[in-house]
């Protein structure tokens, strides 16, 4: 049976209340992967994964899974700005049914709306080259997709009043 495709904050029934969750940034020719720690609070690169054939792909990214012994995968969705979805998110909702087939471990959609943009602007900010930039954004963007999902899944425990 294939792993469940959810929004955020339907996703975590599916998930333990502790373990490491993958970030993903979907490129055309890159796949950024991030992961948190086992409580969920901060993000942290893992690596730029090359895109090849999609069961190589797949495959490197279950792999780094399983050495991280993650509990689910976040997949930033790219939303255009008036909340449409456009030919990158179709794109992003076709590669999450297929990688539902070969996991059981349930998959987030989280809207990673101008996460690229930001990431740029704070790379740019740490003056780090243009050839520098275009080999980390990536999976630097995978940090940002992931950190903003672990953020607000933290505000989701905290009792109403702190809110």
């Amino acid at each position: 049976m294939p792993a469940p495709i959810l929004p955020l904050i339907d996703a975590v029934a599916h998930w333990p209340e502790r373990g490491a969750l993958i970030g993903l940034d979907l490129g055309t020719k890159t796949i950024g992967v991030s992961v948190s720690d086992p409580d969920r609070r901060l993000a942290t690169g893992v690596e730029t994964v090359r895109r090849k054939a999609f069961k190589a792909d797949a495959a490197r990214l279950l792999a780094i899974a399983g050495e991280r012994h993650a509990v689910g995968f976040v997949l930033g969705l790219p939303i255009n700005m008036d909340s449409s979805e456009g030919p990158r998110a179709q794109s992003t909702r076709a590669f999450a049914r297929n990688f539902s087939k070969l996991t059981d471990l349930a998959i987030a959609l989280w809207d990673e709306r101008l996460s690229t943009a930001a990431v740029e602007r704070e790379l740019i900010g740490m003056d780090m080259s243009r050839a520098r930039r275009a080999l980390v954004i990536d999976e630097h963007a995978a940090i940002f997709i992931l950190q903003g999902a672990l953020d607000r899944l933290a505000r989701l425990r905290e009792p109403r009043g702190e809110r």
